[in-house]
């Protein structure tokens, strides 16, 4: 397939005004394929060939005003438009599509569980062209209208309101101008809840066999969607610029949700069939006030060209937490923002793969795949942070409603962006941007304290990077009324860096904590004594947002090798029985079981470690038996199932479909109990076959398929591999389960003959099945726990040699990247 160039962009869009694209689909032709009539009404400046792409099994006819076009000069995804003269001009296509199983353009799901069928689009990036045909960059903005033919016990929803024209026939109010990438159709016999809001319909849709665990969620999640929504007209001047707010929780989604205009779709994982935790639901909060967010930037104004895909994905990563934080009754989101979200850009901005947050530019459109990472939405959300810190949020929000104002159904570049925030401020905010936005890497911050006259100190901050923070450092005494456990705020001191003289401080604090509140983008160390008194009492900080700098600080200087990764683990043993706030527990505990237990420590420390935390989450378990807490519970009996090194109490627990004193096991956690039991050679697949009898739902396939593929026998692996890298049958989200269980470090010897068959295997797999299962075969089934030169030297081999194609390369670069660092890691 031809991939779009950014000069291809800019040509065609000085060559092109699109008016209008009028699309008729018809769901009704079969389960492989559905019919795409695509009418596009554009106006060329001056006469010149150009392009439309579109990708179909069959290109039945293509006329240009009325002349017919070759379908034979289809090539790969562009149908040539020669000598197209100057003026008004009159596309048509007439086309055969594939569904996909993969989750790109019209993904199509058979539900298990009643043998319903659902189709949606997720067009994003480029994938518009796998549903009809269109001048397909972001910068071609144009109407939309859209009409559906599909079975008639189906509904249709689409960007604007649906109307049902009777035998199956459905029409979409034409959208305003949007970018070809934000279409989307989301058709089946959904489950269907609706409501009304300052008088726009909102609705929130599910598949039928989910209805039983939407509707128990309804009233919480339009109360979420209305409190954000009336937010954001606060602070926005721009009201919301569509005809509705549908939210469909759709199935096998690849991402965590699309912002499509008024048809938001997210993984439907979102509608919980089994127990969760608040920090779980905070999480899906977010993501609403996440999507909700891009309707003004992204929707309303989008951006011209793909290198500003951070002015979407960062703004809306800020501006979820903080409406967030400000409108609902989740207050305290920016401590999972600290120890999930940061981590996760702290790591991709360390690997070779870094990339400015606004990168100079971004050649093609399969380059700017690569970009959706935790630098485009966690860094660049932080350094939002921080510019409104420093810029203050008055002139901040007056300089975002001026760029609204500026390009309302219209597209941005950054340095529109920049001259609209300068508008509104003295600041040097194009200097702030050029240090900020231009820059990769991720600067450190360590006190230097010295003793001054009569027993009083001074801070200094020593600097490594160069870019400029205000941060707020925090002075913390021991209680001597409790001996020290608990650490009480002394001062809190706004100080800028560079720093240009010693600041004093008074007498000496026992903790001097850096980017206390967590307001900068930095790693922050310890001197001595402060080190010295966060291992005896960082339970006993009395903020957990404070709390959650110190353990990233912590898992900063493990990954760097400046502390023992058994450090780590003894700290999360000592103050995690403690610790108040679930999204802290949950983050620990995830970084202490995926990085230090299963490859940070040697083989030979792994047991221990593993009993480490076996030993930490009973002690979880014991502490919530009164009830009063069941969050904190099911994290601790999630996490202990995981860690379980002997099969006995886990095998009880399913046997007797319940953990002595709560919680009965749910679906969810009999899933992982079976998972954890194959791994460990206690289960077989009569009890797997069981299982599913009992669950046959589409998460129950997935489990069933996680459970086989772990099993430690030479036929399952050898199963599992067919499966993933030569049958080709399995969807997105079977592929991955099956992934997630075939490497397991327990089974390191069982599965080595599969370590260097992974490269061959997975570059072959990813040039068939396209960048979705590139980019799960990379993430997924990648042998991460082989942490060993050998595996290293194959990945570099095959980087240099097999010519992946680019999502799978970003994904092995990275995959490396931290391969390279957990043998640095051991070395400490």
């Amino acid at each position: 397939m031809s991939v779009l160039t950014r000069d291809e962009a800019q040509t065609r869009a000085k060559l092109l005004d699109v008016h209008r694209y009028t699309i008729a689909l018809d769901l009704t032709t079969g389960d492989e394929t559905f019919a795409s009539q695509t009418v596009i009404r554009f106006t060329a400046r001056t006469q010149a060939d150009t392009f439309v792409e579109l990708k179909p099994a069959e290109l039945r006819e293509a006329t240009l005003d009325g002349h017919p076009l070759d379908p034979e000069t289809l090539e790969e995804n562009r149908l040539p438009l020669k000598a197209l003269t100057a003026g008004e001009h009159e596309l048509r296509i007439d086309a055969v599509m594939r569904y996909s199983r993969t989750g790109e353009g019209m993904h199509r799901f058979t539900d298990p569980t009643d043998g319903e069928t659902y189709v949606y689009t997720q067009l994003f990036l480029d994938d518009v062209q796998r549903v009809f045909a269109a001048f397909d960059q972001p910068d071609l903005k144009a109407v939309f209208d859209l009409s559906v033919k599909a079975p008639e016990n189906w509904t249709v929803l689409a960007n604007g309101i649906t109307t049902d024209l009777g035998d199956g026939h459905w029409q979409a109010t034409p959208t305003p101008l949007i970018s070809t990438y934000l279409v989307a159709v989301a058709a089946g016999p959904w489950h269907s809840v609706r409501t009304e809001h300052r008088g726009l319909p909102f609705g929130i849709h599910c598949r039928r066999s989910l209805a039983p665990h939407l509707d128990p969620d309804a009233d919480e999640l339009f109360e979420i969607t209305k409190q954000c929504y009336d937010r954001y007209h606060e602070k926005f001047e721009e009201p919301y610029p569509f005809d509705s707010y549908d939210q469909a929780f759709v199935p096998e989604f690849n991402a965590g949700a699309m912002e499509n205009p008024g048809l938001v779709t997210f993984r439907d994982e979102f509608v919980y069939r089994s127990a969760v935790t608040d920090t779980e639901r905070q999480t899906r909060a977010m993501v609403i006030a996440h999507e909700m967010a891009h309707m003004w930037f992204g929707d309303l104004v989008t951006l011209r060209w793909w290198d500003d895909i951070w002015l979407n994905e960062s703004f809306a990563e800020y501006m979820g937490y903080q409406t967030l934080t400000e409108a609902t009754r989740f207050t305290d989101t920016w401590v999972d923002f600290g120890v999930v979200r940061k981590g996760w850009g702290y790591d991709a901005d360390q690997r070779t793969s870094t990339h400015p947050v606004a990168p100079d530019a971004v050649d093609d459109t399969a380059s700017a795949l690569l970009n959706f990472d935790g630098i485009s939405y966690a860094k660049g959300a932080s350094a939002l942070r921080q510019l409104v810190t420093w810029l203050g949020e008055k002139d901040f929000l007056a300089g975002i409603n001026t760029h609204f104002a500026r390009h309302r159904f219209a597209n941005a570049a950054l340095a529109d962006f920049i001259d609209s925030l300068a508008s509104a401020t003295e600041r040097d905010v194009h200097a702030w941007a050029d240090t900020w936005l231009r820059t990769t890497g991720v600067d450190t911050l360590r006190p230097v304290v010295t003793r001054g006259e009569e027993g009083t100190y001074t801070l200094q901050v020593e600097h490594k990077g160069s870019r400029p923070h205000r941060i707020a450092v925090g002075l913390y005494d021991q209680d001597v009324a409790d001996e020290g456990r608990h650490l009480v705020l002394r001062d809190r001191l706004d100080l800028d860096i560079p720093q240009n003289t010693p600041h004093p401080i008074g007498k000496r604090p026992a903790l001097l904590l850096l980017n206390d509140g967590d307001l900068t983008y930095t790693k922050v160390r310890f001197d001595p004594e402060s080190f010295s008194a966060v291992t005896q009492s960082l339970s006993g900080l009395p903020s957990p947002l404070t709390r959650a700098v110190v353990w990233n600080a912590l898992r900063d200087a493990v990954r760097d090798g400046e502390l023992a990764p058994t450090a780590y683990l003894e700290a999360a043993r000592t103050h995690l029985p403690h610790e108040t706030d679930l999204a802290l527990v949950q983050g620990v505990l995830a970084f202490t079981s995926t990085y230090v237990a299963d490859r940070y420590v040697t083989p030979e420390q792994r047991p221990a470690a593993l009993t480490t935390l076996s030993s930490l989450c009973r002690d979880l378990i014991r502490r919530t038996e009164d009830g009063d807490n069941p969050g904190l519970r099911l994290i601790a009996v999630r996490h202990c199932i995981d860690v379980a090194a002997h099969p006995d109490t886990i095998a009880a627990w399913l046997a007797d479909g319940t953990v002595p004193g709560g919680p009965e096991l749910d679906p969810e956690l009999r899933w992982r109990v079976l998972a954890r039991l194959a791994v460990l050679g206690a289960t077989d697949e009569s009890a797997i076959a069981a299982e599913l009898d009992r669950d046959p739902s589409a998460t129950g396939q997935e489990g069933a398929a996680r459970c086989r593929a772990a099993l430690p026998t030479e036929e399952a692996k050898a199963q599992a591999w067919e499966a993933m890298f030569t049958r080709d049958d399995l969807s997105n989200y079977l592929f991955t389960a099956t992934a997630q269980g075939f490497w397991q470090p327990e089974q390191t010897d069982l599965v080595r003959q599969y370590v260097p068959r992974y490269y061959e295997d997975a570059v072959a797999l990813a040039a068939r099945r396209g960048p979705a299962i590139a980019d799960a075969a990379g993430r997924w089934a990648f042998p991460a726990h082989a942490i060993d030169e050998d595996n290293q030297a194959l990945g570099q081999a095959c980087l240099r040699d097999a010519d992946p194609i680019p999502s799978l390369r970003r994904k092995l670069v990275d995959q490396l990247d931290d391969l390279g660092r957990a043998l640095r890691v051991r070395q400490v």
